[in-house]
């Protein structure tokens, strides 16, 4: 029942995505245009420049994890440091509804490592990470406010900061009075009334993963987890900007400053982190036009020609990220650190 509510919650996403994003009649034509415009000589120097600034990005995604874990006393070598993350970012993307998160602690399950207390550190990953980018994107929305500004601006960008807001602060908290802080929660979603076994299940559940808080705790390591953060984010959004410089090539008016393109890639950020469509297809490029329309007037506008290049930017970004998490996590199953069945045992693990 789980997985149907999950799936269905995926795929009505993809559906959802999908009929905002798709081109119309005349787009095709001028996105057929945009497609041949693109001369890969020209284009070579930025589509390389954004695959390193990508391994910088995979790097530090992959490699701050071990602040997280430290606190709990866990250290794992680089190499199956890297194998284990390569192959959770390829399950974030292949499972619907974000199942993906559980796959990484399901791995480290298998070594020894108490599941509920790593997926913890992957709890506090997400949240610094939500509110990074909330703050980014809540910057970059209040820096742009005005009568022309369109209606879901600031709406949105203040919903993400308040979220991400209150998610550290029930961190913070939950660290402190573990018990009281989870009841208190619970209370206010009204889960003990509507299902009382339910509600007594994740209070355990909650319990237990709140060791895995512990690096809140830690000042020097969370000092280095939120400097990785920072670089890991700069240097997608540098890609972002990088991707985009090649457009321009293609169309004049498709000009994304630095500050544009890292408030683009946060608005991706903040919108793949809802219940994701599979492979977020659609969601991703959806939430890449939102973002450059900001910076580019026109780019989510069907019925004009700067749309083209928009959804081409777009969908040329999206498989290209497609592609590399994909293939990374390939590369991880092909090492002695991971394997098929313990993918498939994590996976398990991760639709209970």
């Amino acid at each position: 029942m789980k997985l149907a509510i999950n799936l269905v919650l995926s795929l009505g996403m993809l559906a959802l995505c999908v009929y905002f994003v798709w081109p119309n009649g005349q787009t095709v034509a001028q996105l057929e245009h945009a497609w041949h415009a693109l001369s890969f000589g020209d284009f070579a120097p930025y589509l390389g420049g954004y695959l390193g600034l990508l391994l910088v990005v995979h790097l530090c995604r992959a490699l701050r994890w071990n602040n997280l874990l430290a606190p709990i006393g866990v250290k794992l070598p680089t190499g199956p440091l890297l194998a284990i993350s390569s192959v959770g970012f390829m399950a974030i993307l292949a499972l619907p509804a974000r199942l993906g998160e559980f796959v990484r602690p399901g791995l480290l399950r298998q070594r020894g490592v108490s599941g509920t207390q790593a997926l913890g550190t992957v709890a506090v990953e997400r949240i610094v990470d939500g509110l990074i980018i909330s703050l980014l994107v809540f910057g970059a929305c209040f820096s742009l406010r005005g009568p022309s500004a369109p209606d879901w601006m600031m709406p949105t960008a203040w919903v993400a900061l308040g979220v991400f807001t209150a998610a550290m602060v029930f961190l913070l908290l939950a660290l402190r009075r573990p018990q009281p802080t989870v009841a208190f929660f619970l209370r206010l979603s009204l889960l003990p009334r509507l299902a009382p076994k339910l509600a007594t299940a994740i209070e355990h559940k909650l319990v237990s993963m709140i060791r895995g808080f512990e690096v809140l705790n830690d000042g020097k390591n969370l000092a280095v987890f939120v400097v990785w953060s920072v670089v890991y984010w700069f240097a997608n959004g540098l890609g972002v900007w990088v991707l985009a410089k090649g457009f321009h090539m293609i169309d004049p008016a498709f000009h994304l400053s630095v500050i544009g393109a890292l408030a683009t890639m946060g608005i991706v950020a903040v919108g793949i982190m809802l219940p994701n469509s599979p492979g977020n297809f659609g969601q991703f490029q959806w939430f890449t036009v939102l973002g450059l329309s900001l910076y580019i007037p026109g780019a989510a506008n069907k019925d004009l020609p700067i749309y083209a290049t928009a959804f081409a930017f777009a969908n040329l970004h999206y498989f290209l990220q497609l592609l590399w998490y994909m293939g990374m996590g390939l590369l991880g199953l092909l090492t002695p650190w991971v394997s098929f069945h313990d993918l498939a045992v994590a996976r398990a693990r991760s639709l209970p």
